[in-house]
């Protein structure tokens, strides 16, 4: 089966990768000349279909969060509820087969550059090796932090969190905005995109280094090595974090920590629109605030306990149930998932990292994820854990009968890896995760203002409006409509 949806695949990208397959542009090049038929594009649509309905709101999803409400536009992903995540049209399986990977790596055999990713989100087309080499370079070359960080970030607070002062420090980076100078010069709005995607490569080149300090500050001797530029952007990051080439886990094939940043990196980038991190980035940025203001607001979404804290509250989980078992003298198998697993529900307890708010079969990150640990950490204890319970609880959860979705999401799997290969800080995980956000929410932001989006302004309404607005539909509750007649169905009619 997966062989022939690989192939059905290459048919369908193989003309576009054959046609650019000696490109050497860079990726604002090749921006510039996919701008002006993006932007046609979409004016199009909108006179050919500016009157459609694309979706409803009932007041459930008025009082619930929005939940499926289609009402904005994201161009980087769209997410399927049975299919999972699409980047710019391709699932992940999909780019694993044909993204540049490390140099010296295998594409379809290693994990895909964060970079491809980043090249794939902004033009929506598959970058070659060497447009990935020259966006790395690029990345290189905008690395270098202004002298007020990084004092800054050594005179935070010791026990302030580590996304506080992510969040922190790239508000403190806003000093350097071209997109501000851009506008405070008074710029034509159609060239607002250019200062934005000069904001955004920024931003996204300064990250590593500043999460990168932030670790080391906070959990470490506040040490941080140089920037070595002769690498990746995940293996440079791995470097400035600690993590040696051939650290913990590092296989015979020279497979370690940053073959699983890079994947982790990629998968987490993007979730389409409506998720708090990327929806609040978009929100902010439509005001006109530069990049820097926008991702932090995105950023200060990422860090909620519903959001992109779940995966550190997740590991907490599922590293005390495997101590309850083994406390009990048991050893972690089927068996004892399942018992544990129906004790926990039984108490009125939540199993945390099964469900998902839109998926309705597991999570396509999660996957990559397993299998990266079937491949590399087949032995791991905790990963057995997270296998097991994999295998046992979407069981467990059907029979119980009150969870939508019983397939674990990304959050399950993500801190066993991290564990393994030695970054056991789990209140660092976020800021990773945010690191990774940036590539996504700050493609989309690009777009927004080379598509001229405006300023997001949804319409309220409160509960009594409610109750007001549908009084006169409560007094016909117990009448049916039927061919244009009302019908009283609560007594007989003669």
């Amino acid at each position: 089966m997966r062989v022939g949806i690989i192939h059905q695949f290459f048919r369908r990208c193989t003309p576009a990768l054959s046609a650019r397959a000696f490109s050497t542009k860079s990726l604002r090049e090749r921006l510039v000349e996919i701008l002006p038929q993006k932007q046609e594009a979409i004016m199009k649509l909108n006179r050919e279909h500016g009157d459609k309905i694309v979706g409803t709101c009932n007041v459930s999803q008025c009082i619930g969060g929005m939940r499926s409400v289609k009402c904005m536009l994201w161009e980087t992903s769209l997410l399927d509820s049975q299919e999972g995540i699409r980047f710019q049209g391709y699932t992940i399986p999909e780019l694993q087969e044909v993204l540049p990977a490390y140099e010296g790596g295998t594409i379809g055999k290693h994990e895909p550059l964060p970079e491809s990713i980043l090249w794939l989100l902004m033009t929506g087309e598959i970058p070659t090796e060497a447009e990935v080499r020259g966006l790395t370079a690029e990345l290189h070359s905008r690395a270098e932090l202004p002298d007020h960080i990084e004092p800054m970030i050594r005179a935070f607070p010791e026990h302030m969190h580590p996304m506080t002062q992510l969040s922190s420090a790239v508000l403190a980076l806003q000093t350097e905005s071209k997109f501000v100078a851009a506008y405070n010069s008074g710029m034509n709005k159609t060239m607002f995109w250019d200062p934005t995607l000069e904001d955004c490569l920024d931003l996204i080149a300064k990250l590593p280094r500043i999460a990168a300090l932030i670790y080391r500050q906070t959990f470490h001797d506040g040490v941080i090595c140089d920037y070595d530029s002769s690498l990746d952007y995940s293996a440079n990051f791995n470097r400035m974090l600690g993590f040696p080439a051939e650290g913990k886990g590092t296989n015979t094939e020279g497979i370690g920590f940053d073959e699983l940043m890079r994947m982790y990196l990629t998968i987490h980038c993007d979730h389409e629109g409506g998720n708090a991190s990327a929806h609040a980035t978009h929100l902010v940025g439509s005001t006109l605030s530069d990049p820097y203001l926008s991702l932090s607001g995105g950023l200060n979404a990422l860090a909620g306990p519903l959001h992109g804290l779940a995966n550190q509250e997740v590991l907490k989980w599922t590293i005390e149930f495997q101590k309850k078992i083994l406390d009990a003298g048991k050893e972690i198998n089927h068996n004892t998932v399942h018992e544990a697993a129906w004790n926990t529900l039984k108490a009125g307890q939540v199993i945390p990292g099964f469900g998902h708010a839109v998926l309705r079969k597991t999570d396509p990150r999660y996957m990559v994820q397993r299998e990266f640990a079937l491949k590399y950490m087949p032995d791991d204890p905790l990963f057995g854990v997270v296998k097991t319970m994999y295998e046992v609880i979407p069981g467990v959860l059907t029979e119980h009968g009150k969870t939508k979705n019983p397939w674990p999401n990304v959050d399950a799997h993500s801190g066993c890896l991290l564990q393994y290969y030695g970054l056991v800080e789990e209140d660092f995980y976020t800021c990773l995760f945010g690191v990774s956000r940036a590539f996504g929410v700050l493609s989309q932001l690009f777009w927004d203002r080379g598509l001229g989006l405006p300023l997001e302004r949804p319409k309220s309404i409160t509960s009594e409006w409610i109750r007001e607005h549908f009084a006169d539909e409560d007094k016909f509750s117990n009448f049916s409509h039927k061919d244009g007649q009302f019908d009283q169905t609560s007594v007989q009619v003669p």
